[in-house]
């Protein structure tokens, strides 16, 4: 019996198993992979408009006149 491989499947059958098995296995790996990067980013809230005023005289960006002059612009 030629081309007879057991289980009545041929060598392209076989192929395309294992093609279906390992898109299957890398499309769940990278589901996974995406599903952990995606949740495990901060959910910080943005900085309000105060901590990044301190943020920057902290870093020296600005002088405590221009802090102080802001301050209370944002204040009111």
């Amino acid at each position: 019996m030629m081309g007879y491989y057991g289980y009545g499947m041929s060598p392209w059958m076989w192929a395309v198993g294992m093609l279906v098995m390992l898109v299957f296995w890398g499309g769940l790996a990278a589901l996974i992979v995406y599903g952990i990067r995606a949740f495990s980013r901060s959910r910080n809230a943005p900085e309000s408009a105060e901590e990044i005023l301190r943020r920057r005289l902290a870093a020296g960006q600005i002088s405590p006149e221009d802090y102080e002059r802001t301050r209370k612009v944002l204040h009111g």
